[in-house]
């Protein structure tokens, strides 16, 4: 995507034996990258969510198995490494589905072969990441472009939730990459985009992205959709998924649940852009069987951002004796998702849809 008219992407092999990320907890007041030359400094951008997004974070770990397969490439330092990067984030099973990719690709193999294979093999991941990315945009298009053929080329309004956009991928988003090709297409859209409490990726990275590719757009407070549907100003919802159960169930950043409910109640059609790599087979009990990160309670007591003279602070917000319950995601059922657009088209949230979509995945 761009970046003021310059093309960009979240993640790139950097110099030999080093990776390159932007480091999206300085935005969106800073644009800057780092390099990652290690399997710590790699756990670190992930747990720390320098970089996040459930297919990010799997491109990012299987980057960090490679930086560390550089230093050794024994049994046991895949193992740990395998170890290490799955501790970071719980919820996420694009990271999951990366790491066990990388080790039964790499385990069979002689430990000379092992680093230029994992480097291989995380090049590969990246691009994958790219045309599936593509491809969920393509398959969500015509449906911002009926939406606009029934309105007579007025402007669709989508609602997005947190951030799925491109700084959650390599590049193009899974949730905006149908938003971005309608705005290639010239088709007119405008997107009302959540805030996100508590960590703000929707004001901070969605509006930027937004902002920076030329894509009309507006910041509400999280409790604001519900308003805009009851008074017809939301066409269509599009967010993202962190986990998506065999049975069409979606785990997405806290706050997606009440969205769906909103949408549900006023008959606004409500998608989810789901990249198989985030479907978990595995898993039908949603409420049940994914694990729910719970976060740091700073991130709810405290906010950052840029003072009037151009100084990042950090303030706190509430009482310093007021406990603090920070859950990261929740559940949206599947008889709350009109669809789930995925690299393969746009699939029903069932179980039977699912399995008929993907069934070398079963």
């Amino acid at each position: 995507m761009r970046v003021d008219g310059q093309f960009r992407r979240t993640i790139w092999a950097d110099e030999p034996g080093t990776v390159g990320i932007i480091d999206q907890t300085r935005l969106p007041h800073r644009f800057e990258s780092i390099r990652l030359t290690s399997l710590l400094e790699a756990a670190h951008a992930i747990s720390s969510m320098q970089v996040r997004g459930a297919p990010l974070i799997g491109v990012t770990a299987a980057y960090g198995v490679a930086l560390a397969l550089g230093e050794s490439a024994s049994d046991a330092a895949l193992s740990q490494a395998v170890e290490t990067l799955a501790a970071t984030r719980p919820t996420a099973v694009n990271l999951r589905w990366a790491l066990e990719r990388l080790r039964a690709d790499l385990a069979p193999r002689p430990e000379a072969e092992r680093s230029a294979a994992a480097w291989r093999l995380a090049g590969e991941m990246a691009e994958e990441d790219v045309c599936v990315c593509s491809a969920i945009g393509d398959h969500g298009l015509p449906l911002i472009t009926e939406i606009a053929e029934r309105k007579n080329g007025a402007a669709v309004n989508i609602l997005t939730h947190c951030n799925a956009g491109w700084l959650a991928t390599v590049d193009w988003g899974t949730a905006t990459a149908p938003i971005y090709k309608a705005h290639e297409a010239g088709i007119p859209v405008h997107v009302f985009v959540d805030e996100t409490r508590p960590r703000n990726q929707g004001a901070s990275l969605t509006a930027w992205e937004l902002a920076h590719h030329g894509v009309p757009h507006t910041i509400i407070v999280d409790n604001t959709g519900g308003h805009l549907m009851q008074h017809g100003m939301v066409d269509l919802v599009l967010v993202g998924t962190d986990r998506t159960s065999a049975r069409g169930d979606v785990c997405n950043k806290i706050g997606t649940y009440l969205k769906a409910l909103a949408a549900h109640d006023n008959s606004v059609p409500f998608y989810v852009a789901a990249p198989s790599s985030s479907i978990d087979f595995t898993i039908e009990n949603a409420q049940r069987d994914i694990p729910i990160e719970e976060r740091g309670a700073h991130e709810i007591t405290h906010m950052s951002g840029e003072t009037e003279a151009g100084e990042i602070a950090t303030v706190r917000i509430a009482p310093r004796k007021s406990p603090v319950l920070n859950f990261a995601f929740d559940i949206t059922p599947a008889r709350l998702v009109t669809g789930l657009i995925t690299e393969r088209g746009i699939v029903a949230a069932t179980q039977e849809a699912l399995a008929h979509a993907f069934p070398d995945r079963l």
